[in-house]
This record gives structure tokens, sequence and C-alpha cells, in this order.
């Protein structure tokens, strides 16, 4: 089976979006039972990442330091004006492994699947795919 592709639009320069709904259907929609669920964003300044997903300060508090670490303006040669974008993609990223399990993906209580985006708004892609065991 190869991937399947995902598009997210982005609305904003940093942006965590919660994709943790949409994989879980998409695993649901698989009949797998179990397996592993791959997860790769093709793009050099966006990134996967889980985190807690019940209260959104959380998502804010990341944006937040990562964009304090990471300054959107700074000595780099990079001359397109993204090189924070693509250090922050480094420091999380392209990719995540989840265990599918009874059909689901098995996630901690609090936790959720987020897209980050930090060189928007762009239309992005993900791709997924299951392996199933």
């Amino acid at each position: 089976m190869s991937y399947q592709e995902i598009h997210v639009r982005t609305k904003n320069r940093t942006e965590l979006v919660d994709m943790t709904g949409q994989l879980s259907r998409f695993v649901q929609e698989s009949r797998v039972a179990d397996g592993l669920l791959v997860i790769f964003v093709p793009h050099t300044t966006a990134a996967i990442t889980v985190n807690e997903n019940a209260d959104p300060s959380v998502q804010h508090d990341i944006l937040t330091e990562l964009n304090r670490l990471v300054p959107f303006t700074g000595a780099y040669q990079h001359t397109e004006g993204n090189s924070a974008a693509h250090i922050k993609t480094t420091l999380l990223g392209p990719s995540q492994t989840l265990f599918i399990q009874d059909g689901k993906l098995a996630l901690g209580t609090w936790q959720g699947v987020y897209f980050c985006e930090f060189d928007g708004p762009r239309s992005r892609k993900v791709w997924v795919k299951i392996i199933a065991h």
C-alpha cells in the first residue's frame, strides 16, 4: 500500500494544526487492527509533533517559546528570509510513527498530533502510510 496525501491549509506564519481527528478517521477507515501509522511532512519549513491537546494554551506556549528561541530575524545567511522556519523544523522533525491498536490510533489520554507550520500561511501536504502487522 502506498502513502496517502492529506492537504493542510494554514492561516498564520506559525501555527499548530490539530490533525488527531483526521488521522484517527484515516486509521478507522483502513480497517487495520494492529500496526503503525507513519506521518511525514515533505516540506523543509513544517513539522509534525505529538503533544497535549486538552488545553490550547499548551500550543500557544510551544509556539511562543519556539519563536523566542529561534527568532524570525537574526544573523542568518539564508537569503529567503525563512531560516528560523528551517531551524524550528529541524528541532521538531518531519515525521512521527504511531501505534495502531485494536483498530484505533494509540495515543495517551492528553495527546494529539499536530502539523507545525513555521513559514505560512501556505497550502501544505502531509503523507500518511499504514503498515499493518
